[in-house]
């Protein structure tokens, strides 16, 4: 039972929309009307205020983190903790407070990362910051990462079952990014810097 209170408290955490939040802090327009339509970071970067695109990385990234600390300080192993995580991750994707229609969940698994073990962190973020600046494409950076996140959990943390998690959140990532796979492929995909679109 406690568990299950745990995954449920993960879930709604993860399910505060830091992206609407923000933009109402910064009197900007809802990020779902412009650009790719996304409630994330990267779309309220398209909305020209780096502020508020901040403070949507930050919050997105801290539920993630948050989710997999409390957990631990609880007294949950690391599998629960992760369980945690990826229950954070999937309240961000499917969020309660905008009808299940939420984000692309790349900071918060990011925030999950880091709240598991920093260096599979790390990793991925170099990978995303390779791949996303070097195409100045966000989506192939987050790919990417999605990718690398349960090598390295392989690398750092051996046969674990917390790489099952690692896994399952990848999948979902990649899943979540389908549109953007067909865009790449097409030429159309928004870059980095791009400006936002009615």
């Amino acid at each position: 039972m406690s568990l299950l209170i745990l995954v449920l408290a993960a879930y709604l955490v993860g399910s505060i929309p830091f992206a609407i939040v923000s933009s109402k802090l910064f009197g900007l327009e809802d990020p779902r009307r412009y650009g790719s339509g996304n409630p994330g970071a990267t779309n309220v970067l398209r909305s020209g205020n780096k502020a508020a695109a901040a403070v949507t990385l930050l919050g997105d990234c801290l539920k993630g983190w948050l989710a997999v600390w409390a957990a631990t300080r609880l007294g949950f192993g690391p599998f629960e903790a992760a369980l945690a995580g990826i229950a954070a991750f999937l309240g961000h994707v499917f969020t309660i407070f905008l009808r299940f229609n939420g984000g692309k969940g790349v900071a918060t698994a990011l925030g999950v990362l880091a709240g598991i073990d920093w260096q599979i962190a790390l990793t991925c973020l170099v990978v995303w910051l390779l791949v996303a600046l070097g195409s100045r494409y966000s989506s192939a950076g987050a790919l990417a990462a999605a990718v690398a996140a349960p090598i390295a959990g392989a690398v750092f943390l051996g046969l674990s079952p917390v790489v099952a998690v690692l896994v399952a959140m990848s999948a979902i990532l990649i899943w979540r990014h389908s549109a953007n796979i067909k865009r790449l492929l097409a030429g159309t995909e928004g870059r980095i810097g791009g400006k936002k679109k009615a």
